[in-house]
């Protein structure tokens, strides 16, 4: 009896994080794309099976999962299956804010980086930017950008031949001014290019790990405890979950729920109830 292939999926959406144009999660068993260009980069991981590329007229195959690919803007490429199994990727598609077109040569002749810490990085950022089906106001807005700056640094170093710029030793005061910029904005949240202008322009890696270096936790797992924190007071003073959820910043009651059963270890409407022993 034959194998049953796996159906074909799509998943696609628009993030509110800037630099990123679109999100793109697909399975494919036997798809061929024709030659095409696009007006983004596309930074792609693969999940599972292997693919078959060609950019600039050159051939590429790619299956190993520790592998990293990146299409340049304005440069014609195809893709297709290579095995019956087929392929599953996750593809982030980035404007030329995160990368300029002047590397462009650079990723035509290199477009497979086999760099374990840059998948990694880049798997993050895709857990981080959520689901298709979440609203695009419930993305981790600051752990997004957060992730996406590491993920350009890293990919400058490739394509730029160069270390990431040394900007000294994290900052102690630096650190205490994020933080009181991150406990005065609580509820609305703050996204990491606003904050790196607020404290005099900071390279945004340089500022995440000044803070972390400072706290030992980045800023984003910083802005959630609080807002964690913010949402206990409120269910104790007798706030309804839903209502606590949004006063604290969450988007959502499911939203406050997923991070209140990290940090708390129950439910909000359980923690309400809970009452003394």
């Amino acid at each position: 009896m034959a194998a049953i292939r796996p159906r074909s999926t799509v998943s696609a959406w628009q993030p509110s994080v800037p630099g990123i144009a679109e999100v793109f999660h697909a399975r494919f068993t036997d798809h061929a794309y024709p030659t095409h260009v696009h007006d983004t980069w596309a930074l792609m991981i693969l999940d599972g099976g292997r693919v078959d590329f060609a950019l600039d007229r050159e051939r590429h195959g790619v299956g190993l999962r520790n592998s990293v690919i990146l299409l340049p803007p304005g440069v014609a490429h195809d893709g297709r299956t290579v095995t019956e199994a087929g392929f599953r990727k996750r593809v982030l598609y980035l404007d030329t804010s995160v990368l300029p077109e002047g590397l462009t040569g650079a990723a035509v002749d290199a477009p497979l980086l086999l760099d374990p810490a840059l998948r990694e990085r880049v798997h993050g950022l895709h857990v981080a930017l959520g689901a298709p089906e979440l609203p695009a106001g419930a993305v981790e807005r600051l752990e997004a950008e957060s992730r996406l700056a590491f993920v350009r640094e890293r990919l400058h170093r490739w394509l730029a031949g160069r270390a990431p710029t040394a900007y000294g030793a994290p900052g102690a005061r630096l650190a205490v001014r994020l933080r009181e910029l991150l406990d005065a904005r609580v509820t609305e949240g703050i996204g990491l290019e606003e904050a790196s202008a607020e404290l005099g322009h900071v390279h945004p890696t340089h500022l995440i790990r000044s803070f972390k270096a400072a706290y030992g936790l980045p800023p984003h797992a910083y802005l959630t405890g609080r807002r964690v924190e913010l949402a206990r007071r409120l269910l104790l003073a007798g706030m309804r979950s839903a209502e606590a959820a949004t006063a604290a910043g969450f988007y959502d009651q499911a939203h406050l729920t997923r991070h209140f059963g990290r940090h708390v270890g129950t439910s909000p409407a359980r923690f309400a109830r809970s009452g003394p022993v």
